[in-house]
Formats: C-alpha cells, structure tokens, sequence
C-alpha cells in the first residue's frame, strides 16, 4: 500500500461497447473504471454478445455521478440507480439508461475483465505470455501488468531494446502492435511497483510511439551509440509533468 494516484483521462485501457465504454486505470492490485453508458444503452442487448452470458456476472460495487439507470434481477427485482448513489449489484442482472441523459459511474470492483470477450481476454493471455517471454529473455524483471500493458526493468539498454525488439515480432504473430517507450534513470523499487521521474519519463515516452513503434529516449540512443541499432529522430517533445524539452527517436532496426 503506497501514496499514489491515477487518472482516467490518461487511462491506457479503455474498452468500447455499443452505447458505452468504460476507461480502465490500475492502483496496484485495484482495479478501477469510469463507465459511460449512453441514452439507450442496455446490457441484454450492447453486452450481452461480447460477455457471452445470459446475464452480467459481474459484482458491481461504486458511485453514481450522472444520470439514471435501472438495474433487473432474475426473479424481477428492480432497482434504480441516480446521481449520488453508492451501489453494490450481484452478479446475475440486466441494467439499462434511463432517459436522455447518459449514466456516468465509477466502479471499483468489476472492472479486470470487464467488457471483454472471451477470444479478447484468450488475445491478451497470449499477449502477456509472449511479452513475459520477451522479458526473460533478455534477464529482464517484470514490474507489474498494467490492463493490457507491463512496466519491466533492465539492468542495460541494449537488453532492453532488444526485449523490446522481440515483442513486437513475437505479438506481430498474434495480428497485435504495441507500443513501447524506454529511458534510463534512477528509480525507487518497492514490492509491486517501482517509481521515479526516469518511470514518470518512459511512460510519456510511450505515448509518443505508434503502433508497432519503439520510441526511446535521447539518454538511451547516446547509451547505445556505435552499437547495430539504427535510430529515427522523432525531434524534440516537452513530457508532461517534467521541465524541459527531451529529444527522443524511434528505433528502426538492427544496422
């Protein structure tokens, strides 16, 4: 248990369904989604197809910040959900919007797999463990999972971006591309987690990457110079939350 905190407008898993979406951010082992389901929204009917079920399975424990939802039980039972409500629904209901307005909740129990089909929730098994194996590989130690994401350390550049490398042919295989974004720094690890600004920096990094892309930091690329790799300059960017503009560049390849 750390100080810590997260945001859902920079949550890096978030699930689209008809009539809705829910943007997923990670506490450590908590799980938490901020759920928008819009005017018509129904679960039998936008959800019901991807979970596979004849009802949500899911225990829903949160807070009511918009709108109005009824939620239905087996046996009939209703109840109504409303702006300001604290809610707990067993698994087992239906649950539709109620009126013209959408229905904004956050939920803090529910949300690991969530709004996840099977064959999606079979991909992103297939993804970690090929992603686990790319770590490894390269004597890499994995941090945590982030949704559908991971934070590893390295103990030098040149096994990090090979690691890196790696995955992205190993999930290239599944018909994925990821994202990947790598600095060096010093950094505080604590049981599960590990912090500092070089962390703070690797993630903005990533955010500047495309599908398939590995963007690395300037203090990489003069780690690793006159070694195989080819680099592409992605010019220079002012990280959020750090001071100063950092050059950062992609890497293209081994020369």
């Amino acid at each position: 248990m750390r100080l810590q905190r997260r945001r859902f407008s920079e949550a890096t898993d978030v699930r689209h369904f008809p009539h809705g979406k829910v943007d997923v951010v990670e506490l450590d082992d908590v799980v938490v989604g901020l759920m928008r389901y819009e005017p018509g929204w129904r679960w039998s009917v936008d959800v019901k197809p991807i979970a596979g079920t004849d009802w949500c399975q899911y225990h829903h424990l949160g807070m009511v910040l918009e709108g109005h939802l009824r939620v239905q039980m087996p046996d009939g039972t209703e109840l109504e959900l409303l702006s300001g409500d604290v809610f707990e629904i067993p698994p087992g209901h239906d649950a539709w919007v109620v009126g013209d307005a959408p229905w904004i909740s956050v939920d803090f129990e529910a949300m690991r797999s969530y709004g996840r089909s099977d064959e999606e929730r079979e991909l992103l098994a297939q993804h970690n463990e090929r992603a686990q194996g790319a770590v490894d590989r390269y004597r890499g130690r994995t941090i945590k999972w982030t949704g559908d994401g991971m934070l590893a350390l390295f103990d030098g550049a040149e096994r990090a971006v090979r690691a890196a490398m790696l995955l992205n042919a190993r999930v290239d295989e599944l018909g994925l591309q990821v994202r990947q974004g790598l600095h060096t720094g010093e950094v505080q690890v604590s049981p599960g987690d590990v912090r500092g600004i070089a962390v703070h920096a690797a993630e903005r990094i990533m955010q500047l990457a495309g599908p398939g892309e590995i963007v690395v930091s300037g203090t990489i690329r003069d780690l690793l110079d006159g070694s195989s790799f080819v680099f592409e300059d992605r010019g220079t960017h002012e990280l959020k939350g750090l001071q100063g503009k950092r050059q950062v560049f992609a890497v293209s390849g081994p020369g």
